[in-house]
């Protein structure tokens, strides 16, 4: 099993994570793809990933499984460990529904706001950027915030009393998040106070 990635960014460090929460790091080869330097666009890239981003999952039998989400479903059915991903229907169904919340609503806005509204990787890799867009979703990214902040109020985790997948989404949007400058407030504290506890993780401190 391969994971063709670069280690650092946002969303090949969840499959990182994911991996060391199953004890499955030393059984991956990682593959490094040289991102700045546009390796993701060319065509032998794109062959194995037409979404031309990383992390691309590349099985023994040659096939290819891209996105975060689908490679983390994956690795949590395969590998032995605590369950990510959930063990009853409700639970697959309340974890997904909340890593879809952190995906879309912080991950992915604040990646917006990043592309499009900062000067991002640069001029040869942004080719488009719309700066209203990219203000509009660091705004999405403020207020998913909040809305987490209410939800660990009552939980231990996003999804419950257990760690899962859209912890690890989540965790990886407020790194993104303090690369693109785009602060927590100081008033969620229960958003803090769960992101210091998951930072303490094996998985992430190391």
């Amino acid at each position: 099993m391969k994971i063709h990635d670069i280690e650092g960014f946002p969303n090949p460090a969840r499959v990182r994570i994911a991996l060391a929460e199953k004890g499955a790091i030393d059984q991956v080869e990682f593959v490094p793809v040289d991102v700045m330097g546009g390796e993701h666009r060319t065509p032998e890239f794109t062959a194995k990933n037409p979404d031309a981003s990383v992390p691309c999952l590349e099985l023994e039998d040659g096939s290819y499984i891209s996105q975060c989400t689908a490679i983390t479903e994956y690795i949590d059915g395969v590998f032995d460990g605590p369950a990510l991903t959930g063990g009853t229907p409700k639970e697959r169904a309340h974890i997904s529904m909340m890593n879809l919340r952190a995906e879309a609503g912080l991950l992915n806005a604040v990646g917006t706001y990043f592309h499009h509204a900062t000067p991002g990787l640069g001029p040869d890799l942004e080719t488009y950027q719309c700066a209203e867009w990219g203000e509009k979703q660091k705004e999405a990214a403020v207020k998913t915030m909040g809305y987490f902040d209410e939800v660990l109020g009552n939980n231990e985790y996003l999804a419950g009393d257990a760690f899962s997948v859209a912890d690890i989404t989540a965790f990886a949007g407020l790194a993104f998040a303090d690369f693109a400058k785009v602060e927590i407030p100081e008033r969620l504290q229960n958003l803090i106070a769960w992101r210091n506890k998951v930072a303490a993780r094996p998985s992430i401190a190391g």
